[in-house]
């Protein structure tokens, strides 16, 4: 797709780039909350994004986070590629425009791929290893050096009394069998929504830097070696529980049927891909992790897609504010595969445990 000149992802991109460079810009699917373009000129690729100031109403915060990021990087050892800010033409980190819009550019990471879905457990060992060792190298970073960019990130307990309070004002409820299984559903684990918050507050838990947002499609592979060589979506970087990226690394990568299937009863958790994942990951990562690190593990995988859950109805229930849609009923979609997720993970909850304790024990 070639875009015209007064386009404003075409104004944003000559920002970065020099002017009459540009050979082409394609969007980029897959994001639920920035608009993301990839930009072809005639020397480099890189890839362009609109921040959404809904999602990060301070989106200069992000960049600062990158920048403190990248420079701990550089001096690590680990072998893990993160892309690099591409500055404008004047040598900033970002470009607003004239509405408002906030731009920034970075890095295309060329001759890799990430795929929607697991293809084989070398690839779920390639996603564990890839968030391990970026877990690895923050792990001597101070999280208090870093902004955070989004307020109430993960916290449930949040999460779900938005939720409770938004449930209200849509009484009555519309009679649809989909969306009173997951108001059902969700009201039914009022009591667990607040375990790693709870863990946290008693000291059990400390705050670490978290990537935010390790799901699947933010790992790419080689294409030609096949391993995992990079993680992408820095835009949540900031302090937070390591149980959170666990639970939503696993929640993307254990579910073979998808974020969006055919059909929402066709979700459900996969052992095997949690085994080799956690294996993978414990290699890079079991010298620093707690015993209570690995206790609350379980309620993390638990968790996670709960919360997403939560997230994805409450949008549904305020007409899609949030979360980018294609249809009307998207988002109830996407909720109900959460919560039949969460479901298969409460079924399998003894053998997680047995597995994570096994795993920890052999690393």
């Amino acid at each position: 797709m070639t875009t015209t000149a007064s386009s404003p992802q075409h104004r944003a991109a000559e920002a970065f780039v020099p002017i009459g460079s540009i050979v082409s810009i394609g969007t980029l699917d897959g994001g639920l909350i920035n608009d993301s373009f990839l930009v072809a000129t005639e020397r480099f690729r890189l890839v362009l994004q609109r921040i959404s100031r809904q999602a990060f109403p301070k989106p200069e915060l992000i960049m600062e986070n990158l920048r403190v990021l990248l420079m701990h990087a550089h001096d690590s050892r680990i072998a893990l590629r993160l892309p690099a800010i591409v500055p404008t033409r004047d040598g900033r980190d970002y470009w607003v425009d004239a509405d408002g819009g906030f731009w920034r550019a970075l890095e295309f990471v060329a001759n890799t791929r990430a795929p929607e879905r697991l293809e084989n457990l070398a690839q779920a060992r390639g996603v564990g290893s890839a968030l391990g060792r970026f877990h690895a190298m923050v792990h001597d970073l101070d999280p208090r050096r870093l902004h955070v960019t989004r307020e109430r990130f993960h916290d449930t307990p949040w999460y779900y009394a938005r939720f409770t309070a938004v449930a209200e004002q849509a009484s009555p409820i519309p009679a649809d069998p989909a969306l009173q299984f997951c108001i059902d559903f969700a009201r039914a684990r009022a009591s667990r929504v607040s375990s790693l918050e709870d863990a946290r507050r008693r000291g059990e838990l400390s705050m670490h830097v978290i990537h935010g947002d390790p799901k699947l499609e933010n790992v790419l592979f080689d294409v030609v070696s096949g391993e995992a060589v990079s993680l992408i979506d820095l835009d949540t970087v900031q302090p937070g529980l390591i149980h959170y990226d666990l639970g939503d690394c696993l929640r993307s990568a254990c579910n073979p049927a998808g974020e969006t299937p055919p059909d929402p009863a066709s979700a459900r958790f996969d052992l095997d891909i949690c085994r080799a994942l956690l294996d993978s990951y414990f290699v890079e990562t079991r010298a620093f992790l707690t015993d209570n690190d690995l206790r609350h593990l379980p309620d993390a995988i638990r968790l996670i897609p709960l919360e997403l859950g939560l997230r994805f109805l409450t949008d549904h229930l305020q007409g899609d504010r949030y979360f980018k849609v294609k249809w009307r009923g998207h988002n109830l979609h996407r909720a109900r595969t959460q919560f039949v997720l969460t479901e298969s993970i409460e079924t399998q909850m003894e053998k997680i445990r047995a597995l994570i304790d096994m795993l920890a024990r052999a690393n």
